[in-house]
């Protein structure tokens, strides 16, 4: 297995994913954005974004599609939800929500305050902020009253939600969450997992045999 990376890019869910889980694989670390400054990346991924995950002749580009795709194809239950289980419903829309609900706005916040900032974009991307905040209501109310998303335990559908809560603190939004979604990303911080995967994104390009 190999995945292509970027520092607390979205590739971190799939990096995280890999250390919680113990699987070996090989990492290669990119600046950001690769499509313009890693050579020879738009050879291995045309679309050029992170993360790009190869196993075989398996190719993703998701980022909660990679861990789905290790919990099945690996049998790593431990970290996912089967679905004879009451709450597997809720593990899918959750592992999805990371996405599609969650990160979206703040991709649009970082490219329209950061990326290409001018005095119009950046009140665009103060939209989006206020949207993505909006949004964490339903995370926010679940973390309330349980330590995890899901089934009572430490699952997939956490580091891919809290990815995007770990992203929103490092763009400097994570100030305006609630009590228990600050609570919960620090327990999920805590992990010994997440605390490996950002030494191993510290180094340019190894072999992990976790």
């Amino acid at each position: 297995m190999k995945l292509w990376h970027c520092q607390d890019a979205r590739s971190l869910r799939a990096l995280w994913a890999l250390e919680e889980m113990g699987l070996p694989y090989e990492l290669e670390v990119m600046p950001f954005p690769p499509r313009f400054l890693h050579a020879g990346y738009l050879e291995v991924n045309p679309l050029g974004t992170v993360p790009y995950f190869v196993d075989g002749d398996h190719q993703l580009t998701e980022s909660s599609g990679i861990c789905h795709y290790l919990v099945e194809r690996y049998q790593q239950y431990g970290f996912g939800v089967r679905p004879e289980e009451p709450e597997y419903g809720a593990y899918l829309n959750w592992l999805y929500h990371s996405d599609a609900t969650l990160t979206f706005p703040q991709t649009l916040y970082l490219r329209y305050t950061q990326l290409e900032p001018d005095e119009t974009k950046a009140l665009v991307g103060e939209d989006y902020k206020k949207w993505y905040l909006a949004r964490l209501r339903m995370l926010n109310a679940r973390v309330t009253d349980h330590e995890y998303l899901v089934s009572g335990r430490f699952t997939i559908a956490d580091i891919a939600c809290g990815y995007a809560l770990y992203l929103g603190e490092n763009l400097g939004i994570s100030e305006a969450y609630k009590a228990p979604t600050l609570a919960y990303l620090e327990r999920l911080k805590a992990r010994p997992g997440f605390q490996q995967a950002q030494v191993a994104q510290q180094r340019p390009l190894d072999l992990r045999q976790s």
